[in-house]
């Protein structure tokens, strides 16, 4: 690159020369054009610089002699160049004449080639076809050879199997299970079969197929008998080999059916000798010692005997059920889901089109299991409530036997004969119950006696309201809804107590007041008492309350009356009551004879002898009251209508004094104007009329000095 630069640079000094001598227009403007295209080149342009490149790496001096020949130079280096390449052409076409001899020789031998494998082909054309023909009935050969292996192995059972399904020497395990699926399977599949065009052999296996699944639950069938026969429920592990017996017989209604009716017999029998075993402590079908105590020898009470009774009932048909419930009830529904599969190999075992249901069906089988442990049970609580005369007992065992009964139906459901039984039983006794209860009503009927002197309750109601307690608390602890409880209960109102206290009415009406009251009172009372602790007797208790207060409103009078008389002052109060508030009425009091001096004064000094003592004579009265907090209220209230009459009486003899001291008053005034026009009589009829006069002021003495207590002193002596 620098020997270019100086080339360009020389080049240039070169032209500034001649440019500077040759100032002067020319003639011929060649040069010019030639030196105007070489500064035009830029260094820039690519082939300018390729060219300087290459001037470069020539290594060329920068002179002009080397200037002048290098037109010359490059084209002969072009020259030997282009020699050089028609040079290696030449051996180039050598080499390409000598390729094509080869390819020549090549294609002569390939043809001669394929002369010799056309004849070859030509005389082995018969063999491979030979060949070809046999290598395609083999491979059909292999085939069928395949599809006959596959079809023996899925629809043919070996001699061996059919032992193990058919034979009853060969025990029923897994193996056995997983022939008899394959036997089921067998028979599915043929369906299959059927729809091709060789119907016959679809028809013969699956003939084959269902004599030997039939054979297959025969043995299922004889075999799970002899399990049942010998089967522990107490057993908390029960075969699982049973259950999946009985999973696969599902599939066999009719069979499945026989051996739960099978079953339910054995287990009858077992449940019927495992009662009269706890019963007894002996068994009919052995002689086993029981493990706890016989029920007939520790329970003397007859209410304990009967529920002991039923609660191994209880137990027994809990334990059964638990252990049914893993037989019959499954995961899945695997037995539901064999029933239906058996319908349709069984049709006429389901005409009726029901969908089995696993907890209804075990909800009967073990109806049926207890069925005999029902009768049993039923013959010794007759026994019980026939034997028996006590109500309460009565009573007791019926809610009792209600108990069992509300539980067995949430355990077994309302269809089961057990609930019939309870139920039967639960009415017997309270019929029986009733009989006793109207026999008894019956004899204190005809034998009423005379009344307690203290007037306390007869001993018949006592007993009665110590009866109808124990009753109230027996029905408490019953599993009567809340809803329904006050009026279940009336029918033992009305049979346990309402005949009793009806007794104490008939008794109280041969007496008088208050004794009558008093005696009622007490009855009821006691009856409220009793009663008191139980909500679902508030609305008796509402009656005996009305009861109570309209014989509490009779004695009120009676106390009231004998305020009145006592005291003296009723002869006042019925004189002043047939009066009216006029002046003219209320002035005639004087004259009337309850109201004369001494009468009056005689009402005073009775008034006052009465006050200091009339509480505690009055509450005396009712000393036959059992109630001392009700005497005092029934004497109170006596009191306060008392001192209302005092008031009354009071203010009306109060008015009359007003009234004849205005009038006194007023005959004063006219009495002055009749002495100042005769005051010329003489002197005997001034002493006439002073006579007159005076005694006109004495009879004039005014009601209430006679009479002078006040309500306030009446309140304060009887509070």
């Amino acid at each position: 690159m620098a020997n270019v630069q100086g080339y360009v640079n020389d080049l240039s000094e070169t032209f500034d020369h001649k440019l500077a001598v040759a100032s002067a227009p020319q003639k011929s403007n060649a040069l010019s054009n030639k030196i105007s295209t070489v500064l035009s080149a830029s260094y820039a342009d690519s082939e300018i610089r390729e060219a300087l490149r290459t001037l470069d790496e020539k290594s060329i001096k920068n002179s002009a002699e080397t200037r002048r020949k290098l037109r010359l130079d490059v084209q002969k280096e072009v020259i030997e160049r282009n020699g050089d390449i028609i040079k290696d052409f030449g051996h180039v076409a050598e080499q390409l004449k000598r390729i094509g001899t080869t390819i020549n020789s090549l294609n002569k031998c390939c043809e001669d080639m394929g002369e010799h494998i056309a004849a070859a082909r030509q005389e082995n054309a018969p063999v491979l076809e030979e060949a070809s023909t046999l290598l395609g009935q083999k491979q059909e050969l292999e085939t069928k050879k395949q599809l006959l292996d596959a079809f023996n192995k899925h629809f043919i059972i070996s001699e061996e199997e059919l032992l193990v399904l058919m034979t009853t020497s060969e025990k029923v395990d897994e193996h056995f299970f997983a022939i008899l699926k394959r036997v089921k399977q067998i028979y599915v599949d043929c369906q299959v079969l059927l729809g091709t065009e060789n119907q016959r052999l679809g028809l013969e296996l699956m003939d084959q197929s269902s004599r030997n699944l039939n054979t297959g639950y025969q043995k299922l069938y004889r075999w799970v008998q002899k399990e049942f026969k010998n089967l522990n429920l107490e057993n908390p592990q029960i075969s699982s080999i049973i259950r999946r017996a009985l999973r696969a017989l599902a599939e066999r209604p009719s069979l499945f059916q026989s051996c739960l009716d099978y079953f339910a017999e054995a287990r009858e029998r077992v449940l019927t000798d495992a009662f009269y075993a706890a019963l007894t402590g002996s068994s009919t079908e052995n002689d086993q010692i029981p493990m706890t105590k016989p029920i007939e020898f520790h329970a003397h009470d007859p209410l304990r005997y009967v529920g002991d009774m039923l609660a191994w009932t209880h137990s027994a048909t809990v334990s059964e059920r638990e252990a049914l419930e893993s037989l019959f009830i499954s995961e899945g529904d695997e037995i539901s889901k064999g029933f239906q599969a058996g319908r349709k190999a069984e049709p006429w075992s389901a005409a009726d089109g029901e969908v089995f249901d696993g907890l209804k069906v075990l909800g009967h089988l073990v109806n049926r299991n207890v069925a005999g442990v029902s009768r049993a049970l039923r013959q010794r609580v007759e026994q019980v409530i026939q034997n028996h005369e006590d109500p309460v007992l009565l009573y007791k065992i019926a809610n009792l036997v209600n108990f069992y009964r509300i539980t067995f139906a949430k355990l077994l459901g309302a269809d089961s004969s057990l609930l019939e039984t309870l139920s039967s039983l639960e009415d017997s006794s309270l019929r029986q119950f009733r009989t006793v209860m109207s026999d008894t009503a019956t004899s204190i009927q005809t034998d009423l006696t005379i009344l307690p002197s203290d007037l306390r309750i007869p001993d018949f109601l006592d007993e009665a309201l110590t009866q109808f307690a124990a009753l109230m608390k027996s029905y408490d602890s019953s599993l009567t809804p809340a809803s329904s409880r006050t009026a279940d209960f009336e029918p033992i109102l009305s049979q346990a107590l309402n005949p009793f206290l009806t007794a104490c009415e008939k008794l109280a009406k041969e007496t008088e007041e208050p004794v009558t009251s008093i005696f009622l009172a007490n009855c009821i009372l006691a009856a409220k008492t009793t009663l008191s602790t139980y909500d679902f007797v508030q609305p008796r208790i509402s009656d005996l309350d009305e009861q109570l207060a309209s014989l509490s409103s009779t004695l009120t009078e009676y106390q009231h009356a004998f305020f009145l008389h006592t005291s003296g002052l009723h002869p006042l109060l019925v004189a002043l009551a047939s009066l009216d508030d006029s002046p003219d009425s209320l002035l005639k009091v004087p004259t009337l004879p309850t109201f004369q001096q001494q009468p009056l004064r005689d009402a005073s000094q009775t008034l006052d002898d009465f006050l200091p003592s009339a509480l505690m004579d009055a509450i005396q009265n009712l000393r036959g009251l059992s109630s001392m907090k009700l005497a005092q209220e029934i004497t109170v209230a006596a009191a306060e209508r008392f001192c209302e009459d005092f008031e009354f009486v009071e203010g009306r003899l109060g008015r009359v004094d007003e009234l004849r001291e205005e009038k006194g008053t007023e005959e004063e005034d006219g009495e002055g104007e009749s002495d100042e026009e005769g005051a010329k009589e003489g002197e005997e009829g001034e002493d006439g009329e002073k006579e007159e006069g005076e005694g006109e002021k004495k009879d004039e003495v005014p009601l209430r000095s006679l009479f002078p207590r006040t309500s306030g002193e009446i309140r304060v002596l009887l509070s």
